[in-house]
């Protein structure tokens, strides 16, 4: 055989070895991202653990070391999903719920000569920008009301389906159940705060939320390995992250991060009796007080008033709210259900929202996307901040603001019949109680 055959020959052989060992890349037929399964990864501060406020650190505190995942990221899913060769959305995942994401736009980046891509989460201000090569992506999570400074560095990896680890360790025990927690362990009695977890496990998979007297942490989804627990969120609004250790008598003690503003510690025991205090006792009517009154702008240039005729002789829920808060879109998306499903009651919602921009016209904006988006079916109006004390200045009838959402139900005479705090969404058990009552008490008030 001669050099010149020997040399094809060789060449036809490594093309096909290469083939067979997946080392050709194809490219990829479609417009931008590859679709399928994606593992995102927001990288928070490494220091997960927090000193107590005397500056010594609780014994507690020692060998939270958490071995099975990278120290300081908080992982979550989405999927990339085409409808035809151009267009496509993604699905972030957290357990049973999938957000679907629609606005996103793609290009190429002049000052970095690379493509990117924006991934906009409008009702909540916020998005992902990045730019992408083959199967990674790799940017920033910018969140607007909360400054110009809040960026959390983003990756991520396609093809990639577990959310904190590969790991198939076996879990010390069942997690599945009710528990009692404590947030806020080690830190001054008014900070710390009651909790119920609720959690589901199936071998090493577990999912779940908790339960406060704000409302829930949505849905948790997350892992079990040996003595070490880890729980996540991502949906465009919130980054939690939980990770706990099971100890010797059974009870967790863990930490909790939000993004990267807010971290503590908790810790938990299992209670399948344990409960939060009644949502409907935490805020009242002032003495002296037997209904509101008030008067706010609306992003139409309108003000929304009340009392006012077009509500005499009406039942009225009057919502505090936030464009910024999951809880509330839960609760604004059930009003609105609930709206659709009874179109000829007696019966009229007003939202009023306390917005994390001072500015107004900041304030407004968020506003207008949250109608849009949302489409409560009602008219939402400017009253203020999201500070709970500049909330009862602006209904100083009102005992306090604790939570967003809080929802004032008042009877057609216009006196105040109940005052809901938070909302316990679709993520809980509570909420197919939660709609169960409403039902029932809305119907006596509209006899």
């Amino acid at each position: 055989m001669s050099n010149a055959s020997r040399l094809v020959s060789f060449f036809v052989v490594t093309f096909m070895l290469l083939q067979q060992t997946g080392c050709i890349v194809v490219e990829n037929e479609f417009s931008a991202l590859p679709p399928g399964p994606w593992r995102g990864v927001l990288e928070l501060e490494p220091n997960l653990v927090t000193p107590n406020p005397d500056g010594e650190p609780l014994p507690e505190k020692l060998n939270l070391e958490f071995e099975e995942v990278t120290n300081g990221e908080l992982p979550f899913n989405f999927e990339v999903i085409y409808t035809n060769e151009n267009d496509f959305y993604i699905e972030l995942i957290n357990g049973e719920e999938r957000l679907r994401v629609d606005d996103i736009t793609i290009g190429l980046d002049r000052a970095t000569a690379k493509d990117t891509i924006v991934i906009n989460f409008p009702v909540y201000d916020s998005r992902i920008e990045a730019i992408y090569e083959e199967d990674v992506m790799e940017g920033e999570w910018i969140v607007n009301n909360r400054g110009e400074r809040y960026r959390i560095p983003f990756k991520g990896y396609h093809g990639k389906g577990h959310r904190f680890t590969t790991l198939r360790k076996e879990p010390d025990m069942d997690l599945t159940g009710k528990w009692s927690a404590t947030f806020g362990v080690g830190e001054e009695e008014e900070d710390r705060y009651p909790a119920v977890a609720e959690f589901k496990q199936t071998g090493n998979a577990l999912t779940g939320t908790f339960l406060t007297e704000t409302g829930d942490y949505r849905f948790l989804q997350g892992s079990v390995q040996a003595d070490k627990v880890y729980l996540s969120c991502f949906d465009g609004a919130h980054a939690f992250m939980f990770e706990a250790r099971i100890r010797e008598d059974g009870s967790l003690l863990g930490s909790f991060r939000s993004g990267k503003h807010f971290q503590t510690l908790w810790t938990a025991k299992k209670d399948p009796d344990a409960t939060l205090p009644d949502p409907d006792s935490l805020t009242s009517l002032k003495e002296g007080y037997s209904t509101l009154e008030f008067a706010f702008p609306t992003p139409g240039g309108d003000i929304l008033r009340f009392p006012d005729a077009k509500y005499d002789g009406k039942v009225v829920i009057i919502q505090l709210l936030g464009t910024w808060c999951p809880n509330c879109r839960d609760e604004s998306e059930f009003l609105k259900a609930y709206l659709n499903d009874h179109p000829d009651a007696d019966l009229e919602v007003i939202g009023l929202a306390f917005e994390r921009y001072r500015e107004t016209d900041k304030a407004m904006a968020a506003i207008s996307r949250f109608e849009q988006n949302v489409k409560p079916g009602y008219e939402i109006a400017l009253a203020g901040y999201a500070d709970n004390e500049e909330a009862v200045k602006a209904l100083p009838m009102l005992s306090e603001v604790i939570a967003y959402p809080t929802m004032i139900i008042l009877g057609k005479t216009g006196e105040v019949e109940r005052i809901h705090t938070g909302f316990n969404g679709p993520a809980t058990s509570a909420y197919a109680d939660f709609k169960k009552d409403f039902n029932t008490f809305i119907a006596r008030l509209l006899e």
